[in-house]
């Protein structure tokens, strides 16, 4: 608990009243401990699954389940050496070789080892699928173009080979934080003395046994987990998670590296009354979508907000109602994208420096501060800046409708959002086009893919919480035919082939011609509809050190084992 605050008001409340303060004498035995909010769930250990990506596993989890790299402040992939080093092997072919610290052990005592990337290898290349894959992954984006993994069971070396002409970009990011999971676990599970021989030796059987844990097995239930199926190969681990007392996070004594400086971190995810958990001092840093959740008073704290690298946007179906991309192209045009910017998109930080943050985002293939990005951007024109009712009427009678109902999915309760499902009920109805709001504390991106909405307004990705990296990868991969995150079931061979290139091109005039002729694509496919990057909020109580915001997919947490509260 934070026991300075909570000792001012008990002091305060016995100036009018007999309250008893002797709990204000900060005990030899009380844990020093942080509270951390964010705004999503933490429903899964396991953040590579569809639904796991769309929850608040990686910002729950980066420090427990530590990898190569981890996702810094800027965006960019950063090395974690505590893990072990990567080292490129010389050659014409992508070829990197994985050295494991002797010392890196999880925190029931079994050895880190090349297990690890073999099962994350595995369970992200969608390389094992009959009528459909056998993992639910997420993305396949780096992991895919692995050809193979060389590596002996138990061991703490493991050499990575790409495919031919498959050198990817983003590779640093690969065997990152939240990627490795125990495969010891999984292998325990599976009834087998590892995951490494199977897969290696593509054991159908044996390997559906794995998928199958790894797809549910890591499941969290506040009340009701299982700590050994959760050993932590980071700073903190996993001792308790219950509604009451929200999901405690404690020094793990097994880590090799420089231990944490705070012993506990309890995580209050979203459906916690943060207003209450302010008032009553358990939290100390709060990490929200800008204006998504009140926060009450926050006297004592300060408050900072910055643009995501994840971009907020409408992810459409591309079955039912919306299968004609001229239904889709209605709903755009009657969307009132530069005024939602004006009134709910900006940061409120500068950040017009950064080409974050300044404007409404006319790309879904770069970056708003690449170089790149003007002329990508012009693709569009002066298409779908405002509500253009009669552009939308056309559009819908193209499509042989006369009508429209679109339910716009999130995950709730969200103000931010319901006002912008709001707006775009009232400049849509014009145009025969009824906007239902269809957020709910329940939602899930995979909504879509199931039918039950009909579009999701959500980060890039569909993501609820924070998302977003400097390199674009999940942005881009969640257009691609197959792929976890493309909820809206979007497939057209040439942005295939185009994300494909991306992935690997690192030459301007490529990457120019390259993104142009998707977004051309990709306005007239409109499988989503981008609106502006997400205004993100960082909440830190007076006291705290080391809090730095991190408006990517890591989110604020990324490195909660260097925060101190100075009581």
């Amino acid at each position: 608990m934070h026991v300075k605050r909570r000792c001012i008001a008990a002091l305060v409340a016995a100036s009018v009243g007999a309250v008893s303060i002797t709990a204000c004498s900060s005990p030899e035995d009380k844990v020093p401990s942080i509270g951390y909010s964010f705004d999503n769930v933490v429903d899964t250990y396991n953040a590579r699954t569809v639904d796991g990506a769309a929850s608040g596993a990686r910002q729950a989890f980066t420090r427990v389940q530590v990898g190569f790299s981890y996702l810094g402040p800027e965006g960019d992939a950063l090395s974690d050496n505590d893990i072990g080093t990567v080292t490129v092997v010389p050659g014409d072919t992508l070829s990197l070789q994985y050295s494991i610290a002797p010392a890196a052990t999880y925190s029931d005592g079994a050895p880190m080892a090349c297990d690890d990337l073999v099962l994350a290898w595995a369970a992200n290349s969608g390389r094992f699928a009959t009528d459909r894959p056998m993992f639910d992954a997420a993305s396949t984006a780096g992991y895919s173009d692995i050809q193979r993994i060389d590596c002996v069971p138990g061991a703490k070396e493991a050499t990575v080979v790409f495919a031919p002409g498959r050198s990817y970009l983003n590779w640093r990011a690969l065997f990152g934080a939240t990627d490795l999971l125990p495969a010891h676990v999984a292998a325990r599970a599976a009834g087998v003395p590892n995951v490494v021989d199977p897969i290696l030796a593509e054991d159908e059987g044996v390997v559906g046994r794995i998928a199958e844990f790894w797809n549910t097995g890591w499941t969290l239930t506040p009340g009701s987990i299982d700590t050994s199926l959760l050993p932590s190969a980071g700073p903190y681990r996993i001792d308790s998670y219950t509604a009451e007392d929200g999901l405690v996070l404690v020094a793990n004594d097994a880590w090799w590296g420089i231990p944490p400086e705070t012993e506990q971190v309890v995580v209050w995810p979203k459906g916690t009354d943060v207003a209450a958990k302010v008032a009553d001092g358990s939290l100390d840093v709060i990490d929200h979508g800008a204006g998504a959740v009140d926060l009450g008073a926050t006297e004592g704290f300060a408050t900072s907000e910055e643009p995501s690298r994840g971009v907020e946007q409408l992810t459409f179906s591309t079955q039912g109602a919306m299968a004609d991309a001229g239904a889709r192209r209605a709903v755009a045009a009657c969307i009132p994208r530069t005024d939602l910017f004006d009134t709910l998109g900006h940061p409120g930080s500068d950040a017009s420096s950064a080409g974050l943050g300044s404007g409404v985002v006319d790309s879904r293939l770069v970056q708003p501060d690449t170089l790149v990005y003007p002329s990508v951007a012009a693709a569009v024109g002066d298409r779908y800046q405002r509500s253009d009712l009669d552009q939308a009427g056309k559009e819908l009678a193209a499509a042989g409708e006369s009508a429209l109902t679109v339910r716009v999915g999130y995950l709730g309760p969200d103000a931010r959002r319901a006002q912008v499902v709001s707006r775009m009920a009232a400049d849509c109805a014009a145009a025969g086009i009824t906007v239902e709001d269809a957020g709910s504390p329940e939602f899930t991106p995979s909504a879509l893919r199931a039918g039950a909405v009909d579009a999701v307004l959500g980060n890039s990705g569909s993501l609820p919480g924070p998302s977003g990296s400097a390199a674009g990868v999940v942005a881009r991969y969640s257009l691609r035919t197959g792929i976890g995150l493309n909820v809206g079931g979007y497939s057209n061979g040439r942005i295939d082939s185009i994300v494909d290139q991306l992935a690997v091109t690192d030459d301007p005039e490529r990457v120019l011609a390259l993104s142009t002729e998707g977004e051309n694509i990709l306005w007239n496919d409109m499988p989503s509809l981008p609106l502006y990057n997400e205004p993100r909020t960082t909440v830190v109580s007076d006291g705290m050190q080391d809090v730095m915001p991190n408006p990517t997919a890591a989110g604020v947490g990324w490195n909660m084992d260097r925060w101190v509260l100075l009581r």
